[in-house]
């Protein structure tokens, strides 16, 4: 069976559930989407198809992106909150899955937990793609890895640093980062780390390359290829923010922890980011960023997961 033929109908609940062949396609063909958008050309592989976008956590680039990309491919993309389907009044997710599954072609939510993305996925006859729970954001990791590769020509043999919260990018990013042959490092401080589980799955996948875990961010940075940040306090932490500052004061992506990495060494930052805060300006607007690219890129690599999995 061609890698085309495994992807189409395939969910994506994590990059854990894709070979590494089947992310360089979706990679390839990105790279071809943005290509034809940038040349004017029309593509729409999924025209008269829909795409249900459940919302139970608020989004800028997910919803934008998705929305839009459906609608270039030639589709419909259909904005659903949590306020106003069924789900958010206590329907079981597994029904919610059912019905939706005969009036669509694909759904993506974006929620709180990835269990919810699972059951959603396990009763659902058509793709479901997870737009971001608090353990996984794959969706972004495809970006992520499409401007590395624009910006680096390759991906095997270098090397991602991840400061900060070990969170849902953090986990996406071990697995994604694994799975395509590049050595990467999270400093994190205690209490702050990644699942012990998500490590141990993302070093499984290590072939050749590292994946490590640290208290100290220097020891990460050293000779990065690429650096990465996220926010102190994700969305449903802000309570947390003030504990947090004080955590992750020595986890600043700043001029001093940045010259330890390569001398061509990018930024990147999967937005919203907080100036000031886990990186400074003069890093996040400075010459060695590529976050507006990163965020672009959120476009063409799900149009190409779409038509992958809804083609």
């Amino acid at each position: 069976m061609s890698i085309k033929e495994q992807l189409k109908g395939k969910d994506l609940l994590t990059l854990a559930d894709y070979s590494k062949a089947e992310i360089a396609y979706i990679l390839e063909l990105a790279v071809q989407i943005k290509e034809k958008q940038k040349n004017g050309e029309l593509y729409q592989p999924l025209k008269g198809k829909t795409l249900g976008m459940i919302f139970e956590k608020s989004s800028t680039r997910t919803r934008v992106s998705f929305e839009t990309g459906i609608y270039q491919l030639g589709g419909m993309g259909l904005f659903l909150s949590s306020n106003d389907i069924q789900l958010g009044r206590g329907e079981p997710i597994s029904d919610t899955a059912k019905v939706l599954s005969g009036y669509l072609d694909g759904i993506m939510i974006r929620t709180f937990s990835q269990q919810d993305v699972v059951d959603l996925a396990k009763n659902a006859s058509i793709p479901v793609i997870n737009g971001l729970t608090d353990d996984y954001h794959p969706c972004q990791v495809l970006a992520d890895l499409q401007t590395i590769k624009e910006e680096k020509g390759k991906l095997e043999g270098l090397k991602l640093a991840y400061i900060g919260d070990g969170n849902n990018m953090a986990h996406s990013l071990m697995i994604g980062c694994a799975k395509m042959g590049l050595d990467v490092a999270v400093a994190a401080p205690k209490g702050y780390q990644p699942h012990d589980e998500i490590v141990e799955q993302a070093q499984s996948f290590a072939d050749g390359s590292e994946v490590l875990v640290t208290e100290d961010a220097v020891e990460a940075v050293k000779d990065a290829d690429v650096i990465y940040s996220d926010v102190w306090a994700s969305m449903g932490q802000e309570a947390e923010q003030k504990e947090r500052e004080k955590a992750f004061t020595h986890y600043q992506v700043n001029k001093k922890l940045f010259s330890h990495a390569k001398q061509d060494a990018i930024f990147m930052h999967c937005l919203p980011a907080h100036r000031e805060e886990e990186v400074t300006a003069e890093i996040i607007d400075g010459p060695q960023s590529v976050v507006f690219q990163e965020a672009e890129n959120r476009l063409h690599a799900q149009k190409a997961l779409m038509v992958a999995l809804m083609g």
